[in-house]
């Protein structure tokens, strides 16, 4: 996906700015300079140790739209959290039906499914957790509009909705995420967060999303959280970002 080169373009523009807080950046050129139209982007970037916020589109940061694969942060951590998962080796067993995906299209552990974001084995997870636990479970992480439809959604309320959270309301999940500031356990934690980073030693815990539509505009996202180790001249940075986008060619 086009869109992780993006993100790592603005997060290394943004930690080249690290001196002074009031620097600002210049997002809509390096949008322009990766074939995105700015008004079509919604960025948002934090960095934890001293709150300094950089973002663009402003009208856009509140607004929420579907979660498409991004809530596959928050489903692994219910999995684990309600014992369905309990290693990022967990094995799903592929019912050989062809799918998008080329690499969905066999067997998959937790990890490579959350990677790969391999739709079929969220279905099987929350279909098998069912309505209620999985209502009370995003309703418990507080993400986004905490809207799972009724029975008849639970396996597509992420992919079409009604399931819909915003730049702005992605960042405060993530930060209370890496401050193990939500009501999970310390399992949860330590596991859920192997996950997210599984097959990175780069220090970033994301994930990519794409909600499609034949309806409305396609959308890209690119959520989660990167952390630079301490250097001679700085100390360690945690920064936590969002980026999404009105998908051309740039989601592919």
């Amino acid at each position: 996906m086009k869109l992780k080169s993006i993100i790592c373009c603005l997060l290394v523009f943004c930690m080249s700015w690290q001196a002074r807080a009031s620097e600002t950046i210049d997002f809509e050129t390096t949008l322009l300079n990766q074939g995105i139209q700015p008004n079509r982007a919604a960025i948002l970037i934090q960095r934890l140790e001293d709150g300094v916020v950089w973002s663009h589109g402003e009208d856009r940061i509140d607004k929420r739209f579907v979660a498409a694969s991004t809530s596959k942060i928050p489903h692994t951590f219910i999995a684990i959290e309600e014992g369905y998962v309990d290693s990022a080796n967990a094995r799903f067993e592929w019912d050989g039906q062809e799918r998008f995906a080329a690499s969905w299209n066999q067997d998959q552990t937790m990890a490579t499914a959350y990677t790969r974001s391999a739709v079929w084995v969220f279905q099987q997870i929350t279909e098998a957790l069912g309505p209620e636990t999985m209502a009370a479970g995003i309703d418990r992480l507080d993400y986004g509009n905490e809207d799972t439809g009724g029975p008849e959604d639970i396996t597509s309320y992420w992919l079409n909705g009604p399931l819909k959270i915003s730049a702005r309301e992605q960042v405060e999940f993530l930060t209370r995420l890496y401050q193990e500031d939500l009501p999970l356990s310390a399992k949860s934690y330590v596991l859920g967060k192997e996950i997210m980073g599984s097959g990175r030693d780069d220090g970033r815990h994301a994930k990519t999303g794409w909600y499609y539509s034949n309806e409305a505009q396609d959308i890209g996202w690119y959520v989660g959280w990167q952390e630079v180790p301490a250097s001679d001249d700085q100390d360690s940075q945690t920064y936590v970002f969002n980026i999404h986008v009105k998908c051309e060619d740039v989601c592919l």
